[in-house]
């Protein structure tokens, strides 16, 4: 498969991210932010399991079934934190803030991952271009989140910086997990993980708000209660495919630029709220994503060896 399908899908998921996370937002107001979170993840869980049982004798559902180091047993937990920090981040700040440091958290850990190698990551040099490029892609951040609506609480800054870190982890280790087991089995683990930290976390900790949140269901139209749920699969299946296919700060710019472009198409035709800054602030994310993959192509063609011609006898 081209690079360029894998960055369509990248493109894609990234849209795809900023409706769920809508979704589970709304469906957190309706309830309560654990009943949503258990709710996506007992549809998650339910969903995949039934593609796994449904394929079990196909190998690319079923998967290799090879040996995982066991911390990526755990990576699921890491959606408490997430689907947390989100709600909070983007009920205290607003959605334009919250996403555009967001943003920044998935590029900002994403770059440190690809000049380390980190979790499993190709370790990529860095150059005076990236540097430009990435001061592009900070600029258009910058501009997003210049004119923004909502409070400027430090705390909740740190949080929106720290979901987005968070969800690039995340990404990454359930990209890597998915080689030992397939994506499907991958993501199975994930929602188990998840589930196994939540339930007793919302059940102890707020036993009643979440037993009265399950009480609300029924009042919550059923596309707001499975919404959140079923496109976590997608995500989840699309990035544990295309994630490792590609340099994480690319993929997180790309999964960026285009959450931004969704969250203005959602505002501008569903709320009737059109922002000039988010929307040149993506095209600028875009411009600096480019600048960072033209500026690696040229230092990867400088370290690949010319080919000498073989001489015909």
């Amino acid at each position: 498969m081209s690079q360029g399908i894998y960055l369509a899908l990248d493109g894609l998921t990234g849209a795809i991210i900023s409706v769920m996370v809508v979704a589970n937002t709304n469906l957190g107001h309706a309830t309560t932010m654990g009943v949503s979170l258990l709710v996506n993840h007992l549809i998650g869980l339910t969903l995949v399991s039934t593609i796994l049982f449904l394929g079990r004798k196909h190998p690319a559902i079923a998967g290799p079934k090879q040996r995982a180091p066991w911390p990526l047993y755990l990576n699921g937990m890491l959606g408490v934190l997430i689907l947390n920090f989100n709600f909070y981040s983007f009920t205290a700040l607003g959605s334009s803030l919250a996403m555009a440091l967001t943003v920044f958290g998935q590029s900002v850990l994403s770059l440190v991952f690809d000049l380390n190698g980190w979790l499993g990551m190709k370790k990529r040099s860095f150059s005076t271009k990236k540097v430009l490029s990435l001061a592009v892609s900070g600029l258009g951040i910058g501009v997003m989140a210049s004119k923004s609506v909502g409070s400027f609480s430090f705390i909740y800054i740190l949080i929106a910086f720290a979901a987005g870190a968070i969800t690039i982890t995340q990404m990454i280790l359930n990209s890597t997990f998915a080689i030992y087991k397939g994506p499907m089995k991958a993501s199975q683990w994930t929602y188990i993980a998840g589930l196994s930290a939540a339930i007793p976390f919302y059940f102890l900790t707020q036993p009643a708000a979440t037993i009265e949140g399950f009480a609300k269901l029924p009042e919550v139209p059923f596309i707001h209660i499975i919404a959140g749920g079923v496109l976590s699969v997608t995500v989840l299946i699309s990035t544990a495919f295309v994630i490792v296919k590609l340099p994480a700060i690319y993929s997180a710019l790309l999964l960026s630029a285009s959450q931004i472009l969704a969250s203005v198409a959602i505002d501008a035709f569903f709320l009737k709220i059109f922002s000039p800054n988010l929307l040149f602030g993506a095209l600028l994310m875009l411009l600096g994503m480019a600048g960072n993959l033209l500026a690696d192509r040229s230092i990867e063609s400088k370290d690949t060896p010319p080919v000498e011609a073989e001489t015909l006898p």
